[in-house]
């Protein structure tokens, strides 16, 4: 009799009790994964559901595009069948790479407080704290397949590793969210679980809807397009560059930084380079300074030299439009009635992140800076970090919308559109509804 998925799967249900590490096998039909991600009113992040557990309960999570793991609130009403606990010394503990072990200070053993067990540091970026308690353990996770255009079926993974943390961890989260979705560049976030697990190349697409009421969407593995166009074709290719220490995840570990680096080497306002202290652009020493995508801030962060000469530039190009009075965090702002309209949002200069040559080069169109905080009022979406910030630039999560970006885990790259809007899609238009 051949050795199926099916009997691959069964198999590993059967070994859940014994098996120190199991993984699911994919279907020969699972090309690639995808998450559904809409972005929450009141908090500006950007949500997502997956299943977990056994019986399967659906799990609100945010996304953190630097994160480290898929960590859950445990403490608050987890209950699964297949719940396991990793032991110290376990596979599971060392591509977690744990920083603890220990006992549970409880007599009695339970989720997510177990003798024998591993640590690691999960991280709230929107409470700006880390926990360096969390517990590694395996449960079963559910996600849905696609071809590329159309969502498929939902596949199971049996052991998929994530971590365990108590109640306080949610602080700040959009209502009804138990933790977040990881997908930064270490063996248990998100994307590299999903690609050792169904064999995928090791890359992910992420497409940001800047509506509230549709969602985007993520990819795993190959396949990723937005109906009718494949805009996978016509991205532009820069470096992704590793901070040696952990800002934002685990600094005290002295371990590379999960997150994701790009080597911005200039801006440009309107076509015209700005004046900026190049060291401040590059990574020092201490991880300090660079640039980060991240989805941890809702809008893009610029230490204060640079926001001052990138805003003074701004306002002299657009020196037509009627300034009017700041509206915190924005300190930028202009009557939206002396600015005109284009595809690509408001009509106002573009701001270029000039990349490994003048030739490469992020363009935020009006779309992705401008930000409508009245009928009348709309402010350049970019905040002042203060003088000697970690990280240098930040772009945050509005910078991030209707744009596809395409992160090579195995080519340390980083692929990217600008603005879909001038494709004449947004990141909403993927299908959800029709099955493959």
């Amino acid at each position: 009799m051949a050795f199926t998925s099916y009997h691959f799967i069964l198999f590993c249900a059967l070994l859940l009790s014994i098996s120190s590490y199991c993984i699911g096998q994919n279907s020969p039909q699972t090309k690639a994964l995808i998450l559904a991600v809409k972005k929450d009113s009141t908090t500006l992040q950007y949500i997502t559901q997956i299943g977990q557990r056994t019986p399967l309960v659906p799990i609100k999570l945010t996304i953190h595009l630097g994160g480290q793991t898929l960590w859950v609130d445990c403490e608050n009403g987890y209950v699964s069948s297949t719940y396991r606990p990793a032991l110290c010394g376990s596979t599971q503990c060392t591509i977690a790479k744990v920083n603890t072990c220990g006992n549970c200070s409880t007599s009695a053993p339970k989720i997510s407080c177990n003798n024998n067990a591993c640590y690691n540091t999960p991280e709230n970026p929107f409470i700006k704290t880390l926990y360096s308690g969390g517990e590694i353990n395996e449960d079963v996770l559910s996600i849905q397949s696609t071809d590329g255009s159309n969502p498929g079926k939902f596949v199971k993974i049996p052991s998929f590793i994530f971590t365990c943390v108590p109640t306080f961890l949610t602080e700040g989260l959009a209502s009804g969210v138990k933790g977040t979705v990881g997908l930064g560049r270490n063996r248990i976030a998100l994307p590299s679980q999903l690609a050792e697990i169904f064999s995928f190349p090791r890359k992910f697409a992420v497409c940001l809807s800047s509506s509230t009421q549709s969602s985007g969407v993520i990819f795993f593995g190959d396949g990723m397009m937005l109906p009718k166009i494949d805009v996978s074709k016509d991205l532009i290719f820069t470096p992704l560059i590793t901070n040696p220490f952990g800002t934002g995840s685990v600094p005290f570990l002295n371990e590379p930084s999960s997150e994701y680096f790009i080597g911005v080497k200039s801006i440009r306002v309107n076509g015209k380079t700005v004046t900026i202290n190049k060291k401040l652009l590059g990574i020092d020493k201490r991880g300090d300074g660079g640039t980060k995508i991240s989805t941890g801030t809702p809008y893009s962060i610029l230490e204060t030299s640079i926001y001052d000469v990138v805003t003074k530039a701004f306002i002299d190009e657009l020196s037509n439009a009627t300034r009017v009075a700041a509206v915190p965090p924005f300190e930028t702002c202009f009557s939206s009635k002396s600015v005109g309209s284009t595809r690509v949002g408001p009509a106002v200069p573009t701001i270029d992140l000039v990349l490994q040559t003048t030739r490469v080069y992020w363009r935020i169109f009006g779309s992705n800076s401008m930000v409508k905080v009245s009928q009348d009022v709309i402010c350049l979406g970019f905040v002042n970090g203060g003088i000697k910030p970690t990280t240098s630039i930040v772009i945050g999560g509005y910078q991030l919308e209707d744009n596809l970006l395409q992160f090579d885990l195995a080519k340390s790259t980083l692929g990217f559109s600008s603005s879909l809007l001038f494709h004449q899609t947004t990141c909403a238009n993927f299908n959800f509804t029709t099955k493959a």
